[in-house]
């Protein structure tokens, strides 16, 4: 009365003729058992694209994200992303936390970041708390700079400030 789907089953290989099987009891079940785990995917998910807040935008709080954020627009609040771009034009008034941190605009706060770069018309007026920095000829930082092996803890950084 009903057959077996073949849309899931592999077709034939080149050169090879199409066989079919001599008993139907020998073929597999179409779903495996439901007890069983679903067999991981061979291919890696793909990333997903960045967060961007966009230049008519205005945030007044926190944002935290796992992934990537682009900030075109301006944020009076504390970001914390994987990996943060601030726009030219983008103005943050707060602390700026990712690994892979890239200031194109204007930061009024701490800027703590694995990797931090400040391009030529990056504004900067905050401590950086940095693994790896660099600033571009032209950028303006007005501040102190500190290397740390680890610089996205906030206990190391609170502990350096009060001399714990």
């Amino acid at each position: 009365m009903f057959s077996k789907s073949r849309i899931n089953e592999p077709g034939p290989k080149a050169g090879e003729t199409e066989k079919k099987p001599a008993a139907p009891a020998a073929e597999k079940p179409a779903m495996p058992a439901p007890s069983a785990p679903p067999a991981p995917s061979s291919t890696p998910k793909a990333k997903p694209p960045a967060s961007t807040l966009s230049s008519d935008i205005v945030i007044k709080g926190d944002v935290k994200s796992t992934g990537d954020i682009i900030v075109e627009g301006t944020v009076e609040g504390d970001i914390r992303a994987h990996q943060l771009t601030v726009g030219e034009g983008a103005t943050v008034k707060g602390e700026v936390v990712g690994d892979d941190v890239v200031i194109n605009g204007r930061i009024i706060g701490r800027l703590r970041g694995l990797k931090v770069r400040l391009t030529s018309t990056a504004r900067v007026e905050g401590d950086i708390i940095h693994k790896t920095i660099a600033i571009e000829s032209g950028a303006h930082f007005e501040g102190s700079v500190q290397r740390q092996d680890d610089p996205l803890t906030k206990a190391k950084a609170a502990a350096a400030k009060t001399g714990e």
